[in-house]
């Protein structure tokens, strides 16, 4: 969830494994045979995610649907021990560079079912939505490269995961989302979460509007930023 500008921030060059997984997609014979081989790749995966990346459990999350680029990058992160999870970490270990793409591959392309938002809380969670995460994960939450899907995802784990960034725990780290979040009490989080179904509520016609803040970065350190509201 984040509902800022990110400007003067360095891009750094994309893995050659980023690379390799975008070669697949733009070839559909190698695409279609990546998801195959997915299937197999990430057979220990389906104990939890699911064997069609739905989890089994309510704070473990959905794989399905989620951009194969984003996957491939969670999963690099928990191989370096940059995303914290003592399990994960053993497990992602043991995937070579090609069954990782093969299996972000395979769960991006299984499809998301269905859910339905609370109707009582979605007003006040479209408004949340639209001011702190419509920029980044998109008016739908589908998310992109850089930016998880949001939509049909666990609703506990949403929930955990939003706490953690907005009290810095350490589990999951990640500047600009502690900066989102550093305002929501739980239950803004609660209400929130109310407004995701499979897709959210439109917000389209957010562009334009307003922004809440500016992130400037400056000098070399990661932790040289400055904050201009608006």
């Amino acid at each position: 969830a984040c509902g800022f500008l990110v400007t003067s921030v360095s891009i750094q060059a994309q893995p050659a494994t980023q690379e390799r997984l975008k070669a697949v997609q733009a070839d559909a014979v190698a695409h279609k045979a990546a998801v195959e081989a997915g299937r197999k790749a990430s057979f220990f995966c389906a104990n939890c995610h699911g064997e069609t990346g739905i989890s089994k459990s309510p704070e473990i999350p959905n794989l399905a649907g989620q951009n194969p680029a984003y996957l491939l990058e969670q999963i690099r992160k928990f191989g370096s021990g940059e995303r914290k999870d003592a399990f994960m970490q053993g497990l992602i270990k043991v995937l070579k560079d090609e069954e990782r793409i093969q299996a972000a591959a395979y769960y991006a392309s299984m499809p998301v079912p269905p859910s339905k938002a609370d109707a009582t809380l979605v007003p006040k969670g479209k408004e949340l939505f639209t001011k702190l995460c419509v920029r980044c994960h998109g008016d739908q939450a589908r998310g992109n490269e850089t930016y998880p899907r949001l939509a049909g995802q666990k609703l506990p784990y949403l929930q955990t995961t939003i706490t953690r960034y907005r009290d810095q725990t350490g589990i999951r780290n990640n500047q600009l989302m502690a900066i989102a979040t550093s305002t929501l009490k739980n239950d803004d989080i609660r209400l929130w979460m109310g407004s995701f179904g499979n897709t959210t509520p439109s917000v389209a016609g957010y562009e334009g509007q307003p922004l809440n803040f500016t992130l400037v970065r400056s000098g070399r350190l990661d932790n040289d930023i400055t904050l201009n509201y608006t």
